[in-house]
Protein backbone atom coordinates (compact mmCIF):
# COMPACT_ATOMS: atom_id res chain seq x y z
CA UNK A 1 0.00 0.00 0.00
CA UNK A 2 1.14 3.83 -0.90
CA UNK A 3 1.27 6.50 1.72
CA UNK A 4 0.19 9.93 1.50
CA UNK A 5 3.44 11.45 2.63
CA UNK A 6 4.01 14.90 3.75
CA UNK A 7 7.27 16.30 3.52
CA UNK A 8 7.45 19.85 6.08
CA UNK A 9 10.07 22.64 4.41
CA UNK A 10 9.61 20.64 1.18
CA UNK A 11 9.89 23.21 -1.10
CA UNK A 12 13.38 23.93 0.79
CA UNK A 13 17.02 22.91 0.08
CA UNK A 14 16.88 19.53 1.46
CA UNK A 15 12.83 19.11 1.32
CA UNK A 16 13.18 19.28 -2.45
CA UNK A 17 15.61 16.94 -2.73
CA UNK A 18 13.78 14.54 -0.16
CA UNK A 19 10.61 15.09 -2.60
CA UNK A 20 12.53 13.82 -5.32
CA UNK A 21 13.74 10.64 -3.62
CA UNK A 22 10.66 9.63 -2.81
CA UNK A 23 9.17 9.80 -6.04
CA UNK A 24 11.51 6.76 -6.86
CA UNK A 25 10.23 4.74 -3.57
CA UNK A 26 7.29 2.11 -4.26
CA UNK A 27 5.58 3.20 -0.96
CA UNK A 28 5.62 7.32 -1.36
CA UNK A 29 1.88 7.71 -3.29
CA UNK A 30 0.84 11.05 -2.63
CA UNK A 31 3.59 13.77 -1.74
CA UNK A 32 2.88 16.80 0.00
CA UNK A 33 5.14 19.90 0.40
CA UNK A 34 2.88 23.18 1.58
CA UNK A 35 4.81 25.68 1.87
CA UNK A 36 5.56 28.09 5.26
CA UNK A 37 2.92 30.78 3.41
CA UNK A 38 0.25 28.11 3.37
CA UNK A 39 1.05 26.86 7.12
CA UNK A 40 3.54 28.62 8.92
CA UNK A 41 4.49 26.07 11.46
CA UNK A 42 5.56 28.21 14.65
CA UNK A 43 1.48 28.77 14.82
CA UNK A 44 -0.39 25.97 16.41
CA UNK A 45 -3.52 26.61 14.72
CA UNK A 46 -1.49 26.18 11.10
CA UNK A 47 0.22 23.53 12.37
CA UNK A 48 -3.09 21.76 13.33
CA UNK A 49 -4.63 22.94 10.35
CA UNK A 50 -1.59 21.35 7.65
CA UNK A 51 -2.64 17.94 9.33
CA UNK A 52 -6.26 18.29 9.72
CA UNK A 53 -6.75 19.51 5.87
CA UNK A 54 -3.39 16.75 4.51
CA UNK A 55 -4.03 14.03 6.53
CA UNK A 56 -0.89 12.51 6.15
CA UNK A 57 0.41 8.84 6.98
CA UNK A 58 4.10 9.51 7.54
CA UNK A 59 5.99 12.66 8.17
CA UNK A 60 9.57 13.70 7.63
CA UNK A 61 10.28 17.10 9.02
CA UNK A 62 12.99 18.67 7.03
CA UNK A 63 11.46 22.62 8.12
CA UNK A 64 13.41 24.66 9.93
CA UNK A 65 15.51 27.88 9.93
CA UNK A 66 18.64 27.33 8.88
CA UNK A 67 21.26 29.67 8.25
CA UNK A 68 25.74 30.52 8.69
CA UNK A 69 27.72 31.42 11.43
CA UNK A 70 27.70 35.28 10.68
CA UNK A 71 23.16 34.69 10.75
CA UNK A 72 23.53 32.36 13.72
CA UNK A 73 26.13 34.89 15.48
CA UNK A 74 23.61 37.86 14.97
CA UNK A 75 20.16 36.44 15.12
CA UNK A 76 20.48 33.82 17.96
CA UNK A 77 16.99 34.17 19.26
CA UNK A 78 15.66 34.00 16.19
CA UNK A 79 17.57 30.58 15.61
CA UNK A 80 15.97 29.04 19.16
CA UNK A 81 12.48 30.47 18.76
CA UNK A 82 11.44 29.14 15.47
CA UNK A 83 13.28 26.16 15.51
CA UNK A 84 11.85 24.97 18.62
CA UNK A 85 8.37 25.59 17.86
CA UNK A 86 8.04 24.42 14.31
CA UNK A 87 10.18 21.67 15.46
CA UNK A 88 7.23 21.00 18.51
CA UNK A 89 4.32 21.95 17.06
CA UNK A 90 5.08 19.73 14.22
CA UNK A 91 5.68 16.96 15.86
CA UNK A 92 2.76 17.04 18.63
CA UNK A 93 -0.03 17.50 15.74
CA UNK A 94 1.88 14.65 14.08
CA UNK A 95 0.67 12.87 16.81
CA UNK A 96 -2.63 14.31 17.34
CA UNK A 97 -3.65 13.65 13.84
CA UNK A 98 -2.70 9.98 14.01
CA UNK A 99 0.63 10.00 11.98
CA UNK A 100 2.08 6.74 11.29
CA UNK A 101 5.70 7.85 11.86
CA UNK A 102 7.80 10.97 11.73
CA UNK A 103 11.24 11.40 10.93
CA UNK A 104 12.47 14.25 12.42
CA UNK A 105 15.59 15.74 11.06
CA UNK A 106 18.32 17.25 13.69
CA UNK A 107 22.08 18.67 13.17
CA UNK A 108 25.15 17.29 14.00
CA UNK A 109 25.30 21.34 15.91
CA UNK A 110 23.47 19.45 18.17
CA UNK A 111 26.98 17.99 19.77
CA UNK A 112 29.02 18.92 22.31
CA UNK A 113 31.83 21.48 21.26
CA UNK A 114 34.64 19.31 22.35
CA UNK A 115 33.13 15.80 21.66
CA UNK A 116 35.94 12.96 20.36
CA UNK A 117 36.13 12.94 16.99
CA UNK A 118 34.49 10.67 14.70
CA UNK A 119 31.45 12.26 16.56
CA UNK A 120 29.19 8.96 18.15
CA UNK A 121 25.95 9.10 19.09
CA UNK A 122 26.50 7.47 21.92
CA UNK A 123 28.34 11.57 22.84
CA UNK A 124 25.09 13.73 22.33
CA UNK A 125 24.50 14.47 25.76
CA UNK A 126 28.16 14.96 26.67
CA UNK A 127 28.79 18.80 27.19
CA UNK A 128 27.14 22.20 25.79
CA UNK A 129 27.07 22.83 21.90
CA UNK A 130 29.42 25.63 20.59
CA UNK A 131 28.10 28.55 21.68
CA UNK A 132 27.15 30.12 18.74
CA UNK A 133 25.46 27.07 17.52
CA UNK A 134 23.88 26.03 20.73
CA UNK A 135 20.63 28.10 20.36
CA UNK A 136 19.96 26.46 16.81
CA UNK A 137 21.69 22.66 17.72
CA UNK A 138 19.58 22.76 21.43
CA UNK A 139 16.36 23.72 19.70
CA UNK A 140 16.87 20.86 17.13
CA UNK A 141 17.76 18.49 19.81
CA UNK A 142 14.23 19.21 21.41
CA UNK A 143 12.51 16.81 18.85
CA UNK A 144 14.56 13.93 19.64
CA UNK A 145 13.54 14.71 23.34
CA UNK A 146 9.91 15.17 22.26
CA UNK A 147 10.01 11.96 20.23
CA UNK A 148 11.34 10.16 23.20
CA UNK A 149 8.73 10.96 25.18
CA UNK A 150 5.52 10.30 22.67
CA UNK A 151 7.35 7.06 22.31
CA UNK A 152 7.26 6.20 26.03
CA UNK A 153 4.05 7.88 26.76
CA UNK A 154 1.56 7.11 23.40
CA UNK A 155 3.51 4.22 21.85
CA UNK A 156 4.17 7.47 18.98
CA UNK A 157 6.63 6.05 15.75
CA UNK A 158 9.38 9.00 15.75
CA UNK A 159 13.09 8.92 14.56
CA UNK A 160 15.44 11.37 14.84
CA UNK A 161 18.29 11.90 12.22
CA UNK A 162 21.65 13.98 12.91
CA UNK A 163 22.58 15.48 9.75
CA UNK A 164 26.00 17.32 8.93
CA UNK A 165 26.36 20.28 6.93
CA UNK A 166 24.51 19.79 3.52
CA UNK A 167 25.62 21.64 -0.30
CA UNK A 168 24.60 20.95 -3.66
CA UNK A 169 22.61 22.12 -6.24
CA UNK A 170 19.70 24.86 -5.42
CA UNK A 171 21.66 25.38 -1.92
CA UNK A 172 21.42 29.18 -0.59
CA UNK A 173 24.14 31.48 -1.61
CA UNK A 174 23.12 34.69 0.15
CA UNK A 175 26.06 36.46 1.70
CA UNK A 176 24.40 37.32 4.58
CA UNK A 177 22.72 33.81 4.90
CA UNK A 178 24.44 31.14 3.51
CA UNK A 179 26.52 28.20 4.93
CA UNK A 180 30.53 27.59 4.12
CA UNK A 181 30.41 26.03 0.64
CA UNK A 182 27.74 27.89 -0.89
CA UNK A 183 29.46 31.23 0.74
CA UNK A 184 32.66 30.26 -0.64
CA UNK A 185 31.53 29.60 -4.28
CA UNK A 186 30.09 33.14 -4.37
CA UNK A 187 32.76 35.01 -2.83
CA UNK A 188 35.94 33.32 -5.30
CA UNK A 189 33.44 33.61 -8.39
CA UNK A 190 32.63 36.82 -7.08
CA UNK A 191 36.25 37.83 -7.02
CA UNK A 192 37.55 36.29 -10.17
CA UNK A 193 34.67 38.54 -12.10
CA UNK A 194 35.91 41.35 -10.43
CA UNK A 195 39.51 41.02 -10.56
CA UNK A 196 39.76 41.02 -7.00
CA UNK A 197 43.47 40.46 -6.02
CA UNK A 198 42.37 38.90 -2.56
CA UNK A 199 39.52 37.30 -1.05
CA UNK A 200 38.99 38.01 2.75
CA UNK A 201 37.61 34.72 4.93
CA UNK A 202 35.79 34.34 8.49
CA UNK A 203 38.31 32.50 11.11
CA UNK A 204 41.56 30.98 10.62
CA UNK A 205 41.08 28.23 8.67
CA UNK A 206 41.78 26.23 10.62
CA UNK A 207 38.19 24.14 12.05
CA UNK A 208 37.66 21.14 9.93
CA UNK A 209 33.91 20.12 8.76
CA UNK A 210 32.20 17.51 6.92
CA UNK A 211 29.92 18.32 4.35
CA UNK A 212 26.86 15.91 2.81
CA UNK A 213 25.87 16.56 -0.65
CA UNK A 214 22.22 16.75 -0.85
CA UNK A 215 21.05 14.04 -2.63
CA UNK A 216 23.41 11.52 -0.01
CA UNK A 217 21.43 13.47 2.43
CA UNK A 218 17.62 12.75 0.95
CA UNK A 219 18.75 9.11 0.25
CA UNK A 220 19.88 8.53 3.90
CA UNK A 221 16.35 10.35 5.33
CA UNK A 222 14.35 7.92 2.86
CA UNK A 223 15.96 4.89 3.55
CA UNK A 224 15.79 5.72 7.71
CA UNK A 225 12.14 6.14 6.94
CA UNK A 226 11.97 3.24 5.45
CA UNK A 227 13.65 0.99 7.35
CA UNK A 228 14.67 2.33 10.74
CA UNK A 229 12.35 2.46 13.86
CA UNK A 230 14.18 2.97 17.21
CA UNK A 231 14.50 6.03 19.86
CA UNK A 232 18.38 6.02 19.27
CA UNK A 233 19.38 9.13 17.11
CA UNK A 234 21.41 7.77 13.97
CA UNK A 235 24.36 10.39 12.31
CA UNK A 236 24.00 10.90 8.56
CA UNK A 237 26.99 12.32 7.01
CA UNK A 238 29.61 11.46 4.54
CA UNK A 239 32.66 10.20 7.22
CA UNK A 240 35.23 12.46 5.39
CA UNK A 241 36.91 15.55 7.34
CA UNK A 242 38.31 18.31 5.91
CA UNK A 243 39.90 21.97 6.82
CA UNK A 244 38.49 25.18 6.04
CA UNK A 245 41.50 26.35 4.67
CA UNK A 246 41.91 23.14 1.68
CA UNK A 247 38.30 23.50 1.51
CA UNK A 248 39.19 27.29 0.41
CA UNK A 249 41.82 26.51 -1.94
CA UNK A 250 39.91 23.75 -3.36
CA UNK A 251 36.97 25.77 -4.39
CA UNK A 252 38.69 28.25 -5.66
CA UNK A 253 41.47 26.06 -7.81
CA UNK A 254 37.75 24.40 -9.54
CA UNK A 255 36.83 28.49 -9.92
CA UNK A 256 40.09 29.10 -11.43
CA UNK A 257 40.54 31.82 -8.85
CA UNK A 258 44.52 32.32 -8.32
CA UNK A 259 44.65 35.21 -5.64
CA UNK A 260 45.55 35.67 -2.41
CA UNK A 261 43.14 33.96 0.40
CA UNK A 262 43.23 35.81 3.54
CA UNK A 263 42.28 35.11 6.80
CA UNK A 264 40.08 37.65 9.20
CA UNK A 265 40.74 36.27 12.86
CA UNK A 266 38.78 38.53 14.62
CA UNK A 267 35.94 36.56 14.09
CA UNK A 268 35.34 33.13 15.52
CA UNK A 269 36.00 29.83 13.92
CA UNK A 270 32.51 27.52 15.38
CA UNK A 271 33.10 24.10 16.76
CA UNK A 272 36.98 23.18 16.15
CA UNK A 273 36.01 19.67 14.56
CA UNK A 274 33.34 18.11 12.92
CA UNK A 275 33.11 14.81 11.57
CA UNK A 276 30.46 12.06 12.29
CA UNK A 277 30.58 8.40 12.70
CA UNK A 278 28.01 6.87 10.14
CA UNK A 279 28.92 3.63 10.88
CA UNK A 280 25.59 2.62 12.33
CA UNK A 281 23.72 4.16 9.61
CA UNK A 282 25.28 1.72 7.33
CA UNK A 283 24.48 -1.38 9.58
CA UNK A 284 21.15 -0.76 10.30
CA UNK A 285 19.66 0.77 7.12
CA UNK A 286 22.77 0.35 4.42
CA UNK A 287 23.26 4.29 4.46
CA UNK A 288 26.65 5.31 3.00
CA UNK A 289 27.26 8.15 1.24
CA UNK A 290 28.27 8.47 -2.62
CA UNK A 291 29.07 12.01 -3.79
CA UNK A 292 32.97 12.47 -3.68
CA UNK A 293 33.47 16.01 -2.17
CA UNK A 294 35.17 17.14 -5.10
CA UNK A 295 32.44 16.31 -7.93
CA UNK A 296 30.03 17.51 -5.52
CA UNK A 297 31.45 20.98 -5.18
CA UNK A 298 31.78 21.07 -9.29
CA UNK A 299 28.44 20.15 -9.88
CA UNK A 300 27.38 23.19 -6.84
CA UNK A 301 29.50 25.66 -9.00
CA UNK A 302 28.28 24.68 -12.56
CA UNK A 303 24.31 24.91 -11.57
CA UNK A 304 25.00 28.58 -9.70
CA UNK A 305 26.90 29.96 -12.69
CA UNK A 306 23.66 28.95 -14.63
CA UNK A 307 21.63 30.50 -12.61
CA UNK A 308 23.07 34.04 -13.55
Amino acid sequence: MTKRVLVTGGKGFLGSAVCERLKKTDWAGEILAPSSAEYDLRNQVAAEAMYRDLRPEIVIHCAAHVGGIKDAREHPADFYYNNLTIGTNAQHFAYKAGVEKFIGVGSVCAYPEWAPIPLREETLWDGYPEKVNAPYGIAKKMLLVQGNAYRQQYGFRSIHLLLVNLYGPRDNFDPETSHVIPGLIRKFLEAQESGAPSVMLWGDGTPTREFLYVDDAANGIVLAAEQYDSPEPINIGASREIAVKDLAHLIAAEIGYTGDIQWNTSVPNGQPRRCLDTSKAEELFGFRAGMPLEEGIKNTITWYKSQS
